[in-house]
């Protein structure tokens, strides 16, 4: 037998070395007993030692798939990884494409309970201000989280609250972020929430206001947000209230319309601009510069950035924060990371024309912090005359939409960007469908990351021979 001894928790790093010693010894899955919670076999040095065997070659599917699962809590988590190691490495490299097969169906669902676990973290984790010695700024956070998530979602939540110096306390262990540096630590008990909270206030006067009496569901909502959660959640205290008063205030709110005069709507404000009929691109920006937005709070309107005739023109989704403060599009990090792909394709940035599917910027204040909300379709339908008239002036050969809201814009119905990628007839327009660069951003691992970004720059390359083709 070869016991093996992980540390307590996601121990990674220690699988890999027991999985490179394992296979180097040629030892089956039934030959190893795996145990959690122990000092760890190869003590606390983190690199491989020569003892732990060659590096082992895996599909990237199978390494993203381990990443996830040594997260859960199931004890039998590190045997079921090896086994499929064992399978993999001895003739199956295709295992995980049979997702009937019963380890792959396990394991297949440790993967999406990990996950479903980080996406509750993210979406339920509440700060709370609490006392600084020093008088500045502080914050901590309880979480209950049913798996050895903590390192795993530690990026997103120093990348969202960078500019705080805030705390993560869980049973499974903590974070500690002071704007500069990320501290781990061990599982910490549940603290005493304080009496005195303007942050939580503020975070309940917020879901108040944005509560919307008309679409109560409360089987949906504890679907969504289990009961387990909501002690930690200031702005629960106020929904068996909300609940109550919503049939009064879906009255209200009938009665209020009714005697409220028929405004213009956003589309005959449009189709009205429409019949001033913009002579080139230059009167059509000026018209979009003087427009209201129609969600209010945008800076300014940002238009398409590039030449007249470009030979491809490119549609993202609507500007983010940078972009709304600078007036020009595609500058932010999604717009850094596209200016790369561009360039790693072999294709000018500044021969190339950059716009949006939405000319403003919706968002949500948090803190200091504006915070990008996705467009409605409604949204979307209200830019769109002004994004066909800006396309035919600059003729491009082809339009490539970055994102479902560019394909949604350009085609008129939803699409499913990542089952049709690539070549597609628009209105009035050879079009290629391709992800927004922001969806390579928000990719939690690595390797996922750098495969999804080199199938980015691969679609950019297909475009620009499509558009060359074009002459």
């Amino acid at each position: 037998m070869h016991p093996i001894a992980l540390q307590e928790g996601a121990d990674l790093d220690g699988f890999r070395r027991a999985v490179r010693r394992l296979a180097a010894a040629r030892a089956a899955p039934d030959e190893v007993l795996w145990s959690a919670g122990a000092p760890s076999l190869f003590g606390a040095a983190a690199g491989a030692s020569p003892a732990d065997g060659a590096p082992v070659r895996l599909p990237q599917a199978v390494g993203r798939l381990i990443e996830t699962v040594v997260c859960h809590s199931d004890p039998e988590r590190y045997a079921l990884l090896y086994r499929l190691v064992w399978r993999v490495l001895n003739g199956e490299r295709a295992l995980l494409d049979r997702h009937a097969d019963p380890l792959v169906h396990r394991l297949e669902r440790l993967d999406k309970a990990v996950r479903r676990d980080i996406h509750k973290m993210h979406a339920f984790l509440r700060f709370h201000t609490v006392p600084d010695p020093d008088g500045g700024e502080r914050y901590a956070a309880w979480f209950e989280p049913d798996h050895h998530i903590v390192e795993a979602v530690a990026p997103f939540f120093v990348e969202r609250f960078e500019s705080m110096v805030w705390t993560i306390l869980t049973p499974k262990g903590s974070l500690h972020w002071d704007r500069q540096r990320l501290m781990s630590g061990p599982p910490a008990e549940r603290p005493d929430s304080p009496a005195d909270d303007r942050f939580a206030e503020g975070w309940q006067r917020y879901y108040e206001s944005t509560f919307n009496p008309a679409r109560v569901n409360p089987a949906a909502m504890r679907a969504e947000m289990p009961r387990k959660y909501w002690a930690n959640m200031p702005e629960t205290a106020a929904i068996p209230a909300l609940i109550r008063s919503a049939p009064a205030r879906v009255q209200a709110m009938l009665e209020a319309e009714a005697a409220i005069p028929r405004r213009r709507t956003p589309e005959k404000a449009v189709a009205a601009m429409a019949r001033q009929a913009p002579a080139n691109l230059e009167e059509l920006n000026s018209l979009i510069r003087r427009s209201e937005p129609l969600v209010p709070g945008a800076t300014q309107a940002v238009t398409g950035e590039g030449p007249e005739g470009a030979a491809i023109a490119f549609v993202g989704e609507q500007p983010g924060d940078r972009e709304d403060r600078e007036g020009r599009p595609f500058v932010g990090p999604a717009g850094q990371l596209l200016t790369a792909a561009l360039a790693e394709a072999g294709i000018d940035r500044n021969g190339v024309y950059l716009t949006n599917a939405v000319k403003h910027f919706k968002f949500v204040q948090r803190g200091k912090r504006r915070i990008h909300q996705s467009p409605t379709a409604g949204e979307i339908k209200h830019y769109r005359w002004w994004l066909l008239t800006e396309l035919g002036f600059v003729r491009p050969r082809l339009v490539v939409a970055l994102g479902a809201t560019a394909a949604l814009a350009l085609t008129g119905r939803a699409v499913p960007v990542l089952r049709e990628r690539g070549p597609m007839a628009f209105d009035g327009w050879d079009g290629f469908v391709t992800v927004h660069p922001s969806h390579l951003l928000r990719l939690p691992e690595e390797a996922e990351r750098r495969k999804a970004q080199a199938d980015f720059v691969a679609d950019l390359r297909r475009a620009a021979a499509l558009a060359r083709g074009r002459r």
